[in-house]
């Protein structure tokens, strides 16, 4: 039996999320369905981040374990030839029985795009949160740094959460503007469901005037949800790394500009 690794991109709009539910199409499933008719048997996939409804990701990583003997190019091949254009498999490796996509992550990257400008974009329209105005970056990256560190992110979590442990360490938060596009850029251990996208709720406030930078710690320290702002829509959110042990060589490049 051998576990096989997946390096993934997908555009999330299609989909009602990673995660397989009751009804709606997850990327979970239809990638298992791909894996399982190029092996030749049923296949069960789990990944590094269980992103939400409308949720894109650049390089999710999943795993599988399997009978089937194929080299990498004929489980890249063999499993793009199955799925659909808004999912694709960049890179396939065999790793060792200990790795696990979502424990053996040491760091995961999500990056969300806010559009500021007057008239919406047509061609964005699935990859970002539409603003009509500029929002104050320096605002931003002021409470961002209020947020780094290790604390409990319950005013952060969504009320669905199923988390056991409210508790995330946040490596770094990074925004930057490039044309009409600011980038906001969050690195963690790990994040609680609808985390990021509470985040960006909350530094949008801030960045538009409507609180000061102090307001982010306020809310963190509440540890209420009801305390924060609006929860950022998913359009603009995508999974852009995840960091392994250095045993695990998976490094790519993939054109993440947008």
């Amino acid at each position: 039996m051998a576990r096989i690794a997946l390096g993934l991109e997908y555009d999330g709009t299609g989909f009602v999320g990673w995660q397989v539910q009751r009804t709606g199409r997850s990327i979970q499933d239809t990638i298992a369905q791909a894996v399982s008719v190029v092996a030749n048997e049923t296949v069960s996939i789990l990944g590094a981040g269980r992103t939400d409804a409308g949720v894109h990701a650049a390089c999710q990583v999943a795993h599988f374990d399997t009978s089937a003997v194929r080299t990498k190019r004929e489980w890249i091949l063999g499993i793009n030839s199955k799925l659909p254009d808004d999912i694709v498999v960049h890179w396939a490796n065999e790793v060792d029985d200990e790795f696990d996509a979502r424990r053996s992550a040491l760091l995961r990257r999500y990056r969300y795009l806010i559009m500021e400008r007057e008239t919406r974009s047509a061609l964005l329209r699935h990859r970002t949160w539409w603003l009509r105005k500029k929002l104050d970056n320096n605002s931003m990256i002021s409470a961002a740094s209020r947020l780094l560190g290790e604390h409990d992110f319950s005013a952060f979590r969504a009320s669905s959460c199923q988390s056991y442990s409210p508790i995330r360490r946040l490596v770094s938060v990074e925004i930057n503007r490039v044309g009409d596009l600011l980038h906001l850029e969050f690195t963690a251990n790990a994040f609680l469901q609808h985390m990021v996208r509470n985040l960006v709720g909350v530094l949008a406030e801030i960045g538009s005037g409507k609180a000061s930078p102090n307001w982010a710690e306020e809310v963190l320290n509440s540890r209420d949800r009801t305390k924060g702002g609006v929860t950022a829509p998913p359009q603009g959110l995508s999974l852009i790394g995840v960091t392994y042990p250095d045993r695990y060589d998976f490094s790519y490049s993939i054109d993440q500009s947008i």
